[in-house]
């Protein structure tokens, strides 16, 4: 079962659609044109429902398979917004829109499932139903979360969900995937500092906002040093530090914020936990105040075992088993397909993008060599799964 022969010949009109997505990005749920271009094809190729509007602005079609009577529906999903990301290269199709570009590959995710829902509706060779799920807000709003809770799962009576993405480094034809937690937990962090402001010149008149946050940064390393075990895994980051306006001003306050990850609910439930004792206890040290924010983001991503195993086996079967890592490191970047398999079993699995630029770079490339084989396996996941 290597690359379906007919998607090998349409690679070249799929990677059109995802030049002219990646031409035109748009960001979170202002999907617009996105949504729209995706339905329009989706009613063009025959597809037996399309519905939009789902989660606001997603896009579900349902193909029926004529092999035999079935219940069994798998459903599909590929993510449609872009980030807030000045795009540097100089592709002939790179955006025409300042400040936003598709930096993370959802094109290509959009696209190459496009293409299966174009093979799927020609050919129907399996029976039962395949929804396909065009989401929009992965980056940050949480799009994933929106349609499962605007009834995506039982409107269409998915049994199965599985996702991809594109994966950097790992090399085109090759797919990596783990049962458990694949990728992690993120929350939000806030933290404002309190102090006293003062001339520069005379720092003892005041309480530094900006000596205590940069402590408060130092501190916050901690965490991950010495209170959580070394065999877990958590990330403590700060990203944003706010203070001050001139040089000669020692600033009454100072904002930070950041984002804490985890792979498990007691190391989740402990960051969120440890965060404000650290915060609180290094300010009060220095006389300031500081107040945190801690929000929970998406939850760990958690792929079913047997539905994982089964990912594994039709992406083997297209790229060989040796072309296949069933042991990947887990990522500690978030997916808010999180909640889609918290919904209903199933698996995310990564596709080789090849040596490209990382992820939200502004250099950042789908790879369009990688069109076949995500295609396919969609293809082959759906007639495998639903072969009657």
């Amino acid at each position: 079962m290597p690359i379906v022969n007919r998607i090998a010949d349409l690679q070249s009109e799929i990677a059109e659609w995802r030049h002219d997505l990646h031409a035109h990005p748009e960001l979170l749920y202002d999907v617009t044109r996105t949504a729209g271009s995706v339905a329009e094809k989706l009613r063009e190729f025959g597809c037996d429902e399309v519905v939009t509007g789902l989660g606001r602005t997603g896009v579900v079609g349902v193909i029926h398979g004529r092999k035999g009577k079935s219940d069994k529906v798998i459903g599909m999903r590929a993510d449609m917004d872009a980030l807030p990301i000045e795009e540097a290269t100089n592709l002939p199709y790179k955006s025409t829109v300042p400040g936003k570009m598709h930096a993370c590959g959802h094109d290509g995710h959009t696209a190459m499932l496009l293409g299966a829902a174009r093979y799927l509706a020609e050919t129907r060779n399996f029976a039962g139903a395949a929804v396909v799920i065009f989401q929009p807000a992965e980056e940050g709003g949480g799009g994933g979360k929106a349609m499962v809770e605007d009834g995506l799962m039982d409107r269409f009576k998915i049994g199965e969900v599985y996702g991809m993405h594109n994966f950097p480094g790992l090399p085109v034809g090759e797919f990596s995937i783990r049962p458990g937690a694949i990728m992690a937990a993120a929350d939000y962090i806030r933290i404002d500092i309190e102090g006293k402001g003062a001339h520069a010149a005379r720092p003892h008149l005041g309480i530094d906002s900006v000596l205590v946050g940069a402590q408060i940064v130092n501190n916050l390393q901690s965490i991950v040093s010495r209170n959580v075990d070394p065999l877990e895994s958590a990330v403590v980051s700060i990203c944003v530090f706010h203070a001050g306006n001139a040089d000669n001003v020692i600033p009454q306050t100072a904002q930070l914020r950041g984002t804490a990850r985890s792979l498990s609910p007691q190391v989740r439930d402990f960051l969120e936990k440890r965060v404000p004792e650290i915060v609180e206890g290094t300010a009060k040290l220095y006389g300031a105040k500081a107040t945190v924010r801690y929000r929970r983001g998406y939850p760990v991503l958690q792929n079913h075992a047997a539905q994982t195993d089964f990912a594994a086996e039709v992406a083997g079967a297209i790229a060989g088993k040796d072309k296949v890592d069933i042991d990947m490191a887990p990522v500690m970047g978030a997916e808010d397909f999180s909640y889609m398999l918290n919904a209903r079993p199933g698996a995310f699995i990564f596709v080789g993008n090849g040596d490209s630029a990382g992820l939200h770079h502004p250099a950042y490339n789908f790879n369009d060599e990688a069109i076949p084989f995500g295609t396919s396996y969609w293809v082959k996941l759906v007639e495998t799964a639903l072969a009657g």
